[in-house]
């Protein structure tokens, strides 16, 4: 707004406070989320602009804010027989041909092709799409539910990504691919395998070391009895001090 005072001061609003998952800085415009946790999909949010005039001027603009749920279990995946080039650049008409079909809203997730090499991106006729639906209540449809409609509305979606694409089109459901294992779960993994080993050498240690002294305690044990008995069996052995036992066997007949 060009005018000076009062005139030229705009002010931003959210209109009627419609939505409680967003904010508005008043003075710059700036929108920023105030709770989104579990949340995803696409709020509508009217906003105005109002100078602070006399008499007021306003003016009013919806801004559609698109919350990512990239990590959802609900996405749903197309494959179309389309480069991918040509599907990033007409992907609103996509976008706006399975809104009308379903009847959801749509959220592109990702479009992507298992080539990554320019030239095979332009030469390979396999794209794929990655959509997640929601409904009025912006809550994720469920992924059964939205390949349910789609194979319901297969031919319809056709015929009219046909009139986009100007050329034959088919529309596969196929699975996302797995999650690959974070880099934290193999760091837990890891270590935990780690821990294992090493518990199960210190039990092996401790095993081997009672197995060792109880060894040698019956060996100890054994040559015990051997020394007492040593003068009993043997009339000629010699006593610790090296006389011969015989002697006070004798002696001791004597008396």
């Amino acid at each position: 707004d060009p005018d000076s005072g009062d005139n030229g001061l705009v002010l931003y609003s959210l209109v009627n406070h419609q939505t409680n998952e967003f904010d508005i800085n008043e003075n710059t415009g700036e929108i920023f989320t105030v709770s989104v946790a579990g949340k995803a999909g696409t709020f509508y949010l009217e906003v105005q602009a109002a100078d602070q005039g006399a008499r007021r001027l306003t003016a009013r603009t919806t801004v559609n804010v698109t919350v990512d749920s990239s990590s959802s279990s609900n996405i749903v995946m197309l494959v179309l027989n389309q480069q991918i080039n040509v599907v990033e650049r007409n992907i609103a008409e996509v976008k706006r041909v399975l809104e009308d079909k379903l009847e959801w809203n749509v959220y592109i997730v990702d479009v992507y092709s298992n080539e990554l090499e320019r030239k095979a991106r332009s030469s390979t006729d396999e794209t794929h799409v990655e959509i997640i639906a929601f409904d009025e209540g912006h809550q994720e449809v469920p992924a059964q539910d939205v390949k349910r409609k789609l194979k319901e509305q297969s031919s319809n979606i056709e015929a009219e990504l046909e009139k986009v694409f100007s050329t034959s089109v088919t529309a596969a459901i196929a699975e996302p691919p797995a999650a690959s294992a974070s880099p934290e779960l193999i760091a837990a993994i890891v270590l935990s395998v780690v821990l294992a080993c090493t518990f199960i050498a210190f039990l092996l240690y401790v095993l081997l070391d009672v197995k060792r002294k109880r060894k040698h305690g019956q060996q100890r044990l054994a040559k015990e009895q051997a020394e007492s008995t040593e003068g009993i069996d043997n009339p000629w052995a010699m006593d610790k001090n090296g006389s011969l036992k015989s002697l006070e066997k004798l002696e001791h007949m004597n008396n």
